[in-house]
């Protein structure tokens, strides 16, 4: 076929169109977490934490001329579901997750991002996560290691108990809270009467407390989520065995509240600090209030700061390869929701740490003293 001058205005005309559908392609992030089953609640905060950021950044014109777009994947917090979405994730070409935020789900899922170019940043707190030598991989709160450590010392310094239990849920993030929990206390010489694990979605506790009663315990640690602790405490509220609970932030939500009733009051849970009443993130407070969003949730806040650090990142280096970004996030601090932040050579943050709160029956925490 001869080509005319007409022809190769065509062709030119295509080739330029075709660079611009490109060129405005967007960023795809994958945001990951239970937006099914027990733990939806906190799948609800990333997801809203991760929306509000992509809609600023977007709002703002996005990054290097391209929008953010949240791809969103429910892994119901279950290891198996979560490698299923990792391989989904993959073929999708995704190259950036926020999530996952169970650790038991975020182990095997960063085995196979790490071997597919894939930038992680999790909400997970297991330590052991980090310690695998990926490059890739990122978190935007602190260590178990960290909040253990704050909750022993707040056990052994200020409570002064005579007797105390740990209860763990025998899942990666309850059961390795918890043993870092005894374990600081046992060097502390508090009295640690017995380590106990429940099976998660269990419904009845009674030969548990019967045996926490006859110990005669007065001070309870739990390791894991709020779905079991929550009946834990009503159950013993019932047969009048009154011991202080506490556990970690995997327990700090209003469900626990809904779930356990007035049982619930005086629980210790250790948390981050409450970035929805810091003086420089107010406008984002009242964007998520707008939409009906409770702005307190933890998760909101770590989900939000993930997706700032990407888009500070890709604009810093003028790419999107997850290596570049990758070695941004390394080499640089960001000024995030949650203060400036940097990460150590695991990819753990630098310098976070954790309150701690008291629950009520409203469903709300206040700080406590220390």
């Amino acid at each position: 076929m001869k080509l005319t001058p007409s022809s190769f205005a065509s062709l030119a005309l295509s080739a330029v169109l075709s660079f611009s559908v490109q060129a405005a392609e967007s960023v795809k992030i994958g945001i990951v977490g239970p937006f099914s089953g027990p733990l939806t609640q906190y799948g609800e905060m990333q997801l809203n934490g991760a929306h509000a950021a992509i809609d600023m950044i977007n709002g703002r014109g996005g990054v290097n001329g391209r929008m953010l777009e949240a791809v969103e994947y429910d892994d119901v917090c279950e290891p198996k579901q979560a490698v299923t979405v990792a391989n989904k994730i993959i073929n999708s070409d995704v190259k950036f997750v926020v999530g996952h935020l169970c650790s038991s789900s975020t182990q095997p899922a960063t085995d196979i991002y790490q071997d597919e170019d894939v930038l992680v940043i999790t909400g997970s707190t297991n330590p052991g996560i980090t310690q695998r030598g990926y490059s890739k991989l990122f978190r935007t709160i602190g260590l178990d290691s960290q909040q253990g450590t704050t909750a022993a010392d707040y056990i052994a310094q200020v409570v002064k108990p005579q007797r105390v239990a740990i209860i763990h849920d025998k899942q990666q993030y309850g059961k390795g809270v918890a043993l870092i929990v005894r374990d600081r206390l046992q060097a502390a010489g508090v009295n640690v009467v017995s380590t106990d694990g429940i099976n998660s979605g269990a419904k009845d506790f009674s030969s548990l407390i019967t045996k926490l009663k006859r110990e005669q315990v007065d001070f309870v640690y739990y390791g894991g989520y709020h779905p079991e602790l929550a009946l834990i405490m009503r159950q013993a509220k019932a047969v009048d065995f009154a011991p202080t609970f506490m556990g970690p932030e995997g327990l700090g939500n209003q469900d626990i509240a809904f779930l356990a009733g007035d049982a619930v009051e005086g629980l210790l849970v250790t948390l981050p600090a409450r970035f929805d009443l810091q003086k420089d993130n107010q406008a984002v407070v009242e964007i998520l209030k707008q939409k009906g969003v409770d702005p307190s949730g933890p998760f909101i806040w770590t989900s939000y700061a993930a997706v700032q650090v990407l888009a500070d990142a890709m604009q810093q280096v003028q790419s999107d390869a997850p290596a570049d970004v990758a070695k941004a996030l390394h080499d640089s601090t960001f000024e995030t929701v949650l203060g400036p932040i940097s990460w150590d050579e695991h990819g753990d943050l630098q310098g976070f740490e954790f309150g701690i709160y008291q629950w009520h029956a409203d469903g709300t925490g206040t700080p406590v003293e220390r």
